[in-house]
């Protein structure tokens, strides 16, 4: 028995000396625990790009509208306005009684006909597009070749034009407006210091005064007036865009252009040079191919585009102005953007305003249409 137990003891005491004397294993390598995602919160939106900011001595060179684009030599009175809308209208001035000034300036179509030029008289077109009316009493002389300085002038002329109205004089238009007793009255009205006020002069006079609150304020005079909200972020990139290209250098001041005469080709040739512009007025060389600068001013409505309305689509007539003006190729997106905030110079038409009026009838008097 004693034999027995020491047996035993030695077997146990051998089996925990073999396992002393075996290598101990290392244990396996436990992997780097990992660093967990940072959580984003659902709510967080991502970064925005910074809003464009406008340098405000950029803004010096513009201002905004008038109520009134008003005249020293023709104050404007709610007489003459009732009288000018009167004869904006009217067919009568115009030989065939089928054209009035609104036939090619379409007060509900932002002053134009949309069309690359007019027809007139017998379905006579001119060589020229129509403007637009609207603004453009503010500009420093009117017709695309500057020849006459106002709108009271310029009111004048396509009455007697013979591709236009083609009256034959203005005694027959005279003749016309004495026919009808309600005309008297209205030119009495408008002109009280006028021992006789019905006369051509004052006809240009009562149009004009008309056109004088022809003006339609948009985002961009808001803008200009301190609501820097007025603008979105693409039309002040858009600006931008504009400024850098050079573009101010003729489309500035209140009416974003119309104020000065630019030679058209200035750097590149123009394709045409059909038209010479001035020159054709002045005769003078140094005038070839000067225009008057057109007002930028709802230029998205005013197409088609340049003096022969050429050009019918915006982002184009911009390409080529900056190509021909600037020596400047321009890329699709910096078109797009120039002609993004061109759209925030449209402002509402003043419907009020310009909605056609009742016209007072002809008598036996009145000379008859004339189709020749």
């Amino acid at each position: 028995m004693h034999r027995s137990i020491l047996t035993i003891t030695a077997v146990a005491l051998g089996l925990v000396a073999v396992g002393g004397c075996k290598k101990k294993e290392a244990p396996a390598p436990s992997e780097p625990a990992a660093t967990p995602a940072k959580a984003t919160p659902l709510e967080q939106a991502p970064a925005k790009a910074p809003a464009p900011t406008i340098d405000e001595n950029l803004l010096k060179a513009y201002g905004p509208l008038p109520d009134v684009m008003d005249s020293k030599d023709n104050p404007v009175t709610d007489a003459k306005v009732e009288l000018g809308r009167m004869l904006y209208y009217d067919k009568r001035l115009s030989k065939n009684h089928d054209i009035s000034c609104n036939s090619c300036h379409k007060l509900d179509a932002y002053g134009v006909d949309g069309e690359p030029t007019s027809p007139g008289h017998k379905k006579q077109r001119g060589t020229r597009n129509s403007p637009t009316v609207y603004n453009a009493a503010g500009h420093l002389a009117q017709f695309w070749d500057g020849r006459e300085p106002d709108v009271e002038a310029q009111a004048k002329g396509p009455i007697l034009n013979p591709v236009e109205m083609a009256m034959p004089s203005n005694k027959v238009v005279l003749r016309v407006l004495r026919s009808i007793p309600a005309y008297g009255e209205a030119f009495k009205k408008a002109f009280p210091d006028d021992k006789k006020p019905i006369t051509y002069d004052n006809l240009g006079r009562a149009i004009g005064a008309f056109e004088r609150k022809l003006v339609t304020p948009s985002r961009w005079d808001k803008f200009l007036g301190g609501d820097k909200s007025a603008l979105s972020d693409d039309e002040k990139k858009g600006f931008m865009a504009f400024t850098q290209t050079g573009c101010p250098t003729c489309h500035s001041g209140v009416y974003v252009g119309g104020a000065m005469f630019q030679k058209l080709g200035l750097v590149k040739p123009w394709p045409s040079d059909k038209d010479q512009g001035r020159f054709e007025a002045t005769k003078k060389d140094a005038d070839k191919m000067f225009f008057k600068v057109p007002s930028l001013r709802n230029i998205e409505k005013t197409g088609p585009y340049f003096h022969d309305g050429s050009v019918a689509d915006l982002s184009k007539a911009v390409a080529m102005m900056a190509e021909h003006q600037l020596n400047k190729t321009l890329g699709a997106d910096e078109i797009a953007s120039i002609v993004t905030w061109l759209k925030a110079l449209t402002g509402p038409l003043p419907e009020a305003y310009i909605k056609e009026p009742a016209l007072p009838e002809s008598t036996k008097r009145t000379p008859k249409p004339n189709p020749n």
